[in-house]
């Protein structure tokens, strides 16, 4: 049987006699069912388009903001605050993460104590006043001072909107979702090194360095968005402001049909224990820490590892953006494919063997224009498999509670990948960084390995369930099949 087969199955023992407690409309068939589809279709597409844009953009200042540091040495900074002194700069970019990971599962949970709205606002605010004040930090001291507060501020952020965006779609509509919204950042993050680069072009205006003024700048675009972001932030769907009452009723509806937890439950320490007592959760995080590897060596040393190649400070600069154009397109070719195919498993693995291709290829390879092209291959591989990972974490979790440990525990161990791609790609390695390229390729073998053990476990959860050699329900949800 194949997979898409499956879920059909599952679907259909389902008892089609079972109401929501949300409601249902009871329509007639033919023009009513057209109109249904039609009223569903606008409903859905006004959701994405009032919650995806805004959240990625949200997100895609977070991530420059975040990677910005390779490019402001690239412009100067490295000479002005010393940090090509022993692992100084390894040093500011790795302490980010500390607090990154840290606050990843107490900010989930403030979240739903202090609303969207007002925690999600704060810490946009909090993290751009601390993105301008790089700007004028006198030593590599303070640098990484900043770097620790932005880590602290920004660690809530993404956890919370993946958690978010789960929450108003169906559990086989969430990778193209998630893709868009991964997309829209790694595209900002990708012209990161030409803003970078524009904004060293004031360099001596008003007596700041332009390295300074990257900090300034993005920090001044920060500020503005976090108090404009206050007024248009998605909230949960049960309590969304920008639906009418049908409509909401819709999405309800549409999720307690597919998941049971269109309802937000309380949460509790109790809940928390028990949820990370489960080891798929933590594969979840360790997969994902793996395929951020490759997404912060890229983020934090593609112009440093340009310039080792021969091109001069601006060459660099601009040569960083391309590799990120043609992941756009393979990233939503397969996040459409999965969701298409209700499959994650296997995308993921042909994926991450590309990246693995391109990582070898940018290490060993002779000629500067092969090696990148290889960094091309590495960003198309890669840059798939993480909304790949976080769509099949997300896919395979049921209840509010549970989706926000689960949200907040992978992408705090995704903070560790940052760490690991901060202090193996280190200066002494220049400019071929074979260390750093090797722990990259390791990283995504490991990978490969945990998402094989997590997909055998679900395969067979999932048999035992069909053959009733298992009555309790998975996830405690009558009619819930993994998602393979």
């Amino acid at each position: 049987m194949s997979e898409r087969d499956y879920y059909m199955d599952a679907d259909m023992k389902k008892d089609p006699s079972k109401e929501s407690s949300l409601g249902s409309v009871k329509l007639e068939p033919s023009e009513a069912d057209q109109d249904q589809v039609a009223f569903e279709k606008k409903t859905i597409r006004f959701v994405d388009w009032r919650i995806l844009p805004l959240l990625a953009l949200l997100y895609s200042i977070a991530l420059i903001d975040r990677i910005n540091l390779g490019a402001a040495h690239t412009a100067g900074m490295g000479v002005d605050l010393k940090l090509d002194v022993g692992n100084r700069f390894n040093i500011a970019t790795c302490l980010y993460f500390v607090p990154y990971m840290i606050f990843q599962l107490p900010g989930n949970l403030l979240l739903q104590r202090f609303g969207v709205r007002n925690w999600l606002t704060f810490t946009v605010v909090a993290w751009g006043a601390v993105q301008l004040g790089m700007g004028f930090v006198p030593t590599w001291g303070y640098l990484t001072f900043c770097r620790i507060l932005l880590g602290i501020f920004e660690a809530a952020f993404f956890p919370a909107m993946l958690f978010i965006i789960s929450t108003w779609y169906r559990r086989h509509e969430v990778q193209k979702r998630i893709a868009i919204f991964y997309l829209i950042s790694i595209t900002m993050g990708g012209i990161s090194p030409i803003l970078a680069y524009a904004f060293s072009l004031l360099d001596g205006k008003r007596g700041i360095a332009g390295w300074a003024w990257i900090f300034i700048i993005e920090g001044a675009i920060t500020l503005a968005l976090g108090v404009v972001s206050w007024f248009f932030i998605p909230d949960f769907p049960d309590k969304n402001r920008f639906l009418t009452p049908e409509q909401t009723a819709l999405v309800l509806k549409r999720i307690e049909d597919d998941r049971g937890d269109a309802i937000p439950d309380p949460m509790s320490f109790k809940k928390v224990r028990m949820y990370l007592s489960d080891w798929t959760l933590w594969a979840y995080g360790v997969m994902f820490l793996c395929s951020t590897m490759p997404a912060y060596s890229q983020a934090y040393f593609i112009s440093i590892i340009l310039k080792g190649m021969g091109w001069s400070r601006t060459d660099a600069l601009l040569l960083s953006a391309p590799p990120y154009g043609p992941a756009i397109i393979t990233t939503m070719i397969f996040a459409w494919l999965s969701d298409k195919y209700k499959h994650r498993s296997g995308f993921i693995v042909f994926q991450t063997s590309v990246c693995i291709a391109g990582l070898l290829i940018t290490a060993f390879a002779k000629p500067h224009g092969v090696r990148y092209f290889g960094i091309f291959l590495t960003n198309a591989g890669n840059s798939g498999t993480i909304p790949g990972i976080l769509a099949y974490a997300a896919n395979n979790v049921v209840s509010h509670s549970k989706r926000s440990v689960q949200s907040a525990l992978t992408v705090c161990l995704g903070g560790i990948g940052g760490i690991m791609a901060s202090t193996v790609f280190r200066a002494q390695d220049a400019p071929r960084y074979l260390p750093g390229f090797g722990v990259t390729v390791g990283s995504q073998v490991l990978m490969l390995l945990i998402l094989g053990c997590t997909t055998l476990h679900f395969r067979k959860l999932n048999r035992e369930l069909r053959e009733g050699k298992r009555t309790k329900p998975l996830e405690g949800q009558v009619g819930f099949f993994y998602t393979l």
